[in-house]
């Protein structure tokens, strides 16, 4: 797909990977806004079409029986998923996407090797770029499934630390990497690439294996980077321009979102990179499940009802309860009637809030939430101590108070949102047992607080009836 062979095609190609290229940047501008986000969308879905057609005309390309059954399948898995995965599943399935990324960059470098151990030329620099695309596709492969597994809770999602990790996971990196380099300045070896790929694929379970579940969202986005990253490599050993940019304004984008997922978390992006091999990564580290014996203030529907209805302003909080009981449509209803009587209303949503980054952003777009009304951490904090009732609906570390003051927390530090400062908090949530971060919430307990216990989308739904009943 080098263009090796002259003639006017080439030069058509790369003219048309230009145009493709161009509105990749411009449909990643469009997607840093939720009023441009499916524009954005749509706008890179018609480069990578425009991408892919142009290279199917190259007389390269392998037989075109497989090129359509290929499309077949993966338009017809892609289409079910899209249909049938529940917003609480979201993260899963980009888990995985990014992992399948990671996988078809890794085995497409692979093939090349394959040739170049069948008596194929490759220079220096192209044979390390295999090895990049080797190591960083498959480190994201088996790392996604991990993230999976977590995410699923086919696996613990706490931190769990294997026996000697530090020194398994600092001699496994070390190696992986000098096996690499032996590989490039010796002929090919099938076998020690093989164990090239195994010290991958190893590689990407100890990096994820020891995060407990508050920093998913940042496992996710790093994840994305690096499944960039991983394409990018794998556009150098092709020689395709397309793939190149594709990849490296992937790999960019997700590396800026990780820098703001960080912030988000005050964590350090080094800690996120290397946190794994120290084994002090955030989240999972407090005692799963305990609830402290304090008293909690319980409050109806009905209460609630009023609460709201007689309010002068009234912030809604969502977390992953809100998914989980895929209530956002209800919560809309809610606001509708609201502003109806007069009330102020607003959406305050935390950059981690949820599974992955943008959760509650996608989950009130569908619901038809107006953007307007969607307001970040920094914007919102300041009101929270001049807001009648701030709704809580399933969120529970990124409205803890113990991130400010408790040092001992697994979470100290991270910025919140200041809910606890309303002049009542009404919080909406199953039962009293805690967060993804396995630690409990003081916020629970605060004299402002009430309590209206069971799945959010009922409670919502009893809250509607009220406020249409007259309340």
């Amino acid at each position: 797909m080098n263009g090796e062979t002259g003639g006017p095609l080439p030069l058509f190609m790369n003219a048309v990977y230009l145009i493709a290229a161009s509105l990749f940047i411009l449909g990643l501008k469009r997607l840093s806004s939720p009023k441009t986000a499916r524009g954005g969308n749509t706008l890179g879905a018609v480069a990578m079409l425009i991408a892919v057609v142009v290279t199917l005309l190259h007389w390269e390309i392998v037989s075109f029986v497989w090129v359509v059954v290929g499309v077949v399948i993966g338009a017809g898995v892609g289409t079910y998923l899209a249909r049938t995965v529940k917003m609480t599943a979201m993260p899963q399935m980009v888990a995985l996407l990014n992992g399948f990324g990671g996988a078809a960059s890794a085995l497409v470098a692979g093939d090349e090797y394959l040739r170049y151990s069948a008596g194929m030329f490759l220079g220096y620099d192209v044979q390390a770029t295999i090895m990049l695309s080797v190591i960083i596709g498959a480190i994201t492969f088996s790392g996604s499934l991990i993230a999976f597994g977590k995410l699923q809770e086919l696996i613990s999602g706490r931190t769990v630390v294997l026996p000697g990790q530090r020194l398994w996971a600092t001699a496994l990196f070390l190696g992986m990497f000098g096996l690499a380099a032996w590989l490039v300045a010796v002929p090919a070896s099938m076998p020690l690439y093989v164990v090239l790929n195994v010290a991958a694929l190893a590689m990407g379970i100890f990096f994820v294996m020891p995060i407990g579940g508050a920093d998913m969202p940042v496992v996710i986005s790093l994840l994305n980077s690096y499944s960039g990253l991983a394409a990018a490599m794998t556009g150098f050993v092709l020689k395709n321009n397309v793939l190149i940019i594709a990849g490296a304004l992937v790999g960019a984008s997700g590396i800026i979102l990780t820098k703001i997922m960080c912030d988000a978390m005050n964590r350090s992006l080094a800690n996120v990179l290397f946190g794994a091999f120290t084994g002090q990564m955030m989240g999972g580290g407090g005692p799963a499940g305990a609830v402290a014996a304090k008293p909690v203030r319980s409050v109806s529907a009905q209460d609630t009802a009023l609460l709201m209805a007689y309010a002068r302003n009234v912030i809604f909080v969502p977390g992953y309860g809100l998914a989980v009981s895929q209530a956002q449509h209800q919560v809309r209803e809610i606001a509708d009637v609201l502003e109806g009587k007069g009330v102020d209303v607003k959406y305050a949503v935390h950059p981690v809030a949820g599974r992955m980054p943008g959760h509650m952003n996608v989950l009130l777009a569908e619901a038809n939430v107006p953007y307007t009304q969607l307001f970040e951490m920094e914007q919102i904090n300041p009101e929270f101590e001049h807001t009648d009732v701030a709704v809580v609906i399933g969120a529970n570390d990124v409205v803890n108070p113990s991130a400010r003051h408790d040092k001992n927390s697994p979470i100290y530090g991270m910025p919140i949102l200041d809910v606890d400062k309303a002049q009542t908090v009404v919080v909406l949530k199953r039962s009293m047992n805690p967060g993804f971060a396995g630690i409990d919430n003081e916020l629970f307990y605060n004299d402002n607080t009430r309590m209206l216990f069971g799945d959010a989308r009922k409670s919502l739904l009893a809250i509607i009836q009220e406020l249409k009943s007259g309340a």
